[in-house]
């Protein structure tokens, strides 16, 4: 797939107004990756070619980019081979561990295939995060669109920085992100569509990053999810406060401070309001960085804690991160599996899409100075 220039007509296209004429834009290369950058004098956004990822969202005024950069070599999707990648593992995670980075979209499953959706090629999360995208960069705007052939789905993408020439230094910067996804079968049918955003370092840093959320009843993965588990497996609670194994609770508002750790809970976004919300925050850089979206398009929201507890290649017990995952389902888990769950605390697990129907989104990431955590974050008002 390709990167270009747009034609005189994208300019106008939806979501392109009130764009800054300062905003820069083009093909560049990101650790390895071929890769498309738009920028302006507070962000610069870096998006993958193969897999969509959106690897960076650098604040320019700190240099910190707080999506997460695994540790171990990235590697294109489309020169992946199980055999000469053993590195990343054979299983079906492989493929996406491999080209992982920061902002990924799982589609149309969230969690694992099952063996037969393996054996007829289908990875982790779908295929969303492993094929190739064509990618049309303007004035502060980035196009993308893929082709999802196993889910007979299309996929397009529209990340757009929004004007801050107005704003002063200690007000937030927006980056709007509009998607259409449309089946391109003739059969109704649910799917899984989740915004899988993972934090790292040097954002991250233990017992001292915070986080606040507009999340209400919660639940952990109802079995073991790792081996530095410690919440009880199936456990209702509400949010922030997390039942730990052996008593006492954690507060979900804080990164751990313990020396490995994993867990995965899932939290139904407050339905008395028409927008759910995450933030976090870094005291050390004075940053607060988080994620707007229309609780009617996604009502879920999973926390993935990952702290050192996975020995296996490539993780080797070396990695930091917090997935703060928004979507259509409430925990990963098979198709089957999401299918006969159907619901969680009354609020469905899935969504529907009709024959040659589309279903469009659009959300908004938050980066502003902060001298402590916001207890919300809104959608900027034009």
């Amino acid at each position: 797939m390709s990167i270009s220039r747009p034609s005189t007509s994208h300019s106008s296209s939806p979501g392109s107004r009130g764009l800054s004429p300062s905003l820069a834009s083009g093909v560049s290369t990101y650790r390895d990756r071929r890769a498309a950058t738009i920028e302006n004098d507070r962000l610069r956004v870096t998006v993958l070619v193969e897999g969509g990822h959106i690897a960076e969202i650098l604040d320019k005024r700190t240099g910190i980019n707080p999506l997460w950069t695994p540790g171990w070599p990235s590697v294109e999707p489309s020169s992946f081979s199980a055999n000469d990648h053993a590195f990343f593992g054979s299983g079906p995670d492989g493929k996406l561990l491999a080209g992982i980075m920061g902002h990924n979209v799982c589609l149309d499953i969230f969690g694992g295939p099952s063996e037969d959706e393996a054996a007829a090629g289908l990875t982790a999360h779908g295929e969303g995060a492993v094929v190739p995208y064509e990618i049309v960069c303007g004035d502060g705007t980035v196009s993308m669109r893929t082709h999802l052939p196993l889910a007979g789905l299309a996929f397009d993408r529209q990340i757009d920085l929004v004007d801050d020439s107005t704003q002063r230094d200690h007000e937030p910067s927006y980056v709007r992100i509009t998607e259409v996804v449309r089946n391109l079968g003739a059969s109704d049918r649910p799917i899984a569509w989740t915004q899988h955003v993972t934090l790292g370092r040097p954002f991250l840093e233990k017992g001292s990053t915070q986080f606040e959320a507009s999340a209400t009843r919660s639940k952990v993965y109802e079995h073991e999810f790792g081996v530095g588990d410690y919440l009880p497996a199936g456990a209702v609670f509400e949010w922030p406060l997390a039942p730990r194994l052996g008593g006492g609770s954690a507060d979900l508002r804080y990164l751990t401070s313990a020396d490995r750790s994993s867990a995965y809970t899932a939290h139904l976004m407050d339905p008395r309001c028409e927008h759910a919300f995450f933030a976090a925050f870094s005291p050390r850089a004075r940053l607060a960085f988080g994620y707007v979206w229309r609780r009617g398009d996604y009502p879920w929201m999973g926390i993935w804690e990952e702290n050192h507890s996975r020995t296996g290649s490539p993780w080797n017990g070396n990695e930091l991160t917090r997935g703060m995952e928004f979507g259509v389902s409430p925990f990963p888990e098979s198709r089957r599996a999401m299918i006969d769950r159907g619901r969680l605390f009354d609020t469905p697990a899935y969504r529907w899409i009709t024959a040659r129907g589309s279903l469009t989104v659009q959300y908004w990431v938050v980066v502003q100075p902060s001298d402590c955590c916001p207890q919300t974050l809104d959608a900027p008002a034009r």
